[in-house]
């Protein structure tokens, strides 16, 4: 397992939407191990592989919950959405530090490929559904400042620009935390 590189926003990758996996073989699970390694190193709960310079369709959601479990989206579809929506905060590891309240619906159903190429469909809610959500936009490049007002993404991103100011290029070492003492 390796931990990427994270790509941020301005990388011309994270607007580009992701090609379909064509097979899953040992370098599409290779790919899943370094997604799960570089979101668990860089403290977030989803990451699609388009954030580290990948273009295809695999996308990985692990929130802490085991039901589901950690999962691993290969080409995913979101093929159910309830009506019923909600308004709450999300953020982007390739937007550190910005924050904005997204719209969303409640439960999805998602049907996709496990790391092994066997298709599966999935029910989430709440929090668990808004980042399985928030990851295949990732993949269509879509990123949740798209979902905001112009007024608000406006702000937002005047405050990126200004968080970043002098920083050259759109790529973000993760390193990851030392282990505690226990």
């Amino acid at each position: 397992m390796n931990v990427l590189r994270l790509h941020l926003l301005g990388s011309p990758i994270l607007r580009q939407p992701s090609s379909p996996v064509a097979r899953v073989d040992a370098d599409t699970r290779r790919l899943v191990e370094d997604l799960f390694a570089t979101m668990r190193a860089a403290r977030g709960v989803g990451l699609a592989a388009n954030q580290v310079g990948v273009a295809l369709r695999v996308a990985v959601v692990d929130i802490g919950e085991e039901d589901p479990p950690p999962l691993v989206l290969i080409n995913p579809v979101i093929a159910e959405r309830s009506p019923e929506t909600e308004v709450s905060e999300e953020g982007c590891l390739s937007i550190p530090d910005i924050f904005g309240n997204v719209k969303r619906p409640v439960r999805i159903v998602v049907e996709a490929l496990n790391e092994q190429g066997k298709p599966y469909r999935v029910e989430a809610s709440g929090y668990k559904a808004r980042a399985i959500q928030h990851e295949i936009d990732h993949l269509d490049g879509i990123l949740f400042l798209d979902h905001l007002s112009a007024v608000k993404r406006s702000l937002l991103l005047a405050k990126w620009k200004k968080a970043r100011k002098g920083e050259k290029g759109y790529l973000k070492e993760v390193t990851p935390e030392p282990a505690g003492e226990l």
